[in-house]
């Protein structure tokens, strides 16, 4: 078990920040990534990104009409979730990440997230850096495990991604997302057991 950050967030690594934790350079990423606790703060630099991913049209099916409230309603989680920001040295939010269980009451033992990484800063690591968080994070909060109810087929990097960190795709729902690029494509469903 890690250290428990200022920001109550748990920092798996030990590396405790004023404000979150750090993930030092290494070889797979560019710049040392603070992750910390999402704030209303963050919220205006949020917004445009998601909006950008989601108008892509190849990795969420979230609105596309949405204002900086139904960014948040949607991506800010309340407890026991928690939505977090993974940002460089000079505190720019490079990407962001919510978690917390995938189902109430009798599911909530295995829990779920998602990731959305600013298009400027893909490529970097700032995705396996919310990810390791991530896993790191439900694993000290006692789920038994991780579920992904939908992440598209055709989204390869991120694929890639959590199988390198042991998810395996227990199911693919056939045609089940429209992306821009490919047409009807279908959506993993992918899991990581944690104990």
């Amino acid at each position: 078990m890690g250290l428990v950050a200022a920001s109550g967030a748990s920092c798996p690594n030990g590396l405790v920040g004023q404000s979150g934790c750090y993930v030092p350079r290494v070889k797979s990423y560019r710049c040392a990534v603070l992750i910390r606790e999402a704030t209303d703060a963050d919220l205006p630099v949020i917004a445009p990104f998601f909006r950008e991913i989601v108008a892509e049209g190849e990795t969420y099916a979230f609105p596309e009409d949405l204002d900086d409230d139904g960014v948040r309603a949607w991506w800010f989680e309340d407890l026991p979730g928690r939505t977090v920001v993974a940002v460089d040295d000079d505190g720019t939010v490079l990407g962001t990440a919510k978690m917390g269980p995938n189902r109430p009451a009798r599911g909530s033992h295995i829990g779920t997230a998602s990731f959305m990484v600013s298009p400027g800063s893909r490529g970097q690591g700032v995705g396996r850096a919310l990810a390791e968080h991530v896993v790191d994070w439900h694993r000290e909060q006692g789920y038994d495990g991780i579920q992904f109810n939908a992440v598209v087929e055709t989204n390869t990097a991120a694929v890639a991604l959590w199988k390198s960190l042991g998810f395996e795709v227990l199911a693919t729902v056939p045609g089940a997302f429209e992306s821009r690029r490919h047409g009807k494509v279908g959506l993993h469903v992918m899991f990581l057991p944690l104990r």
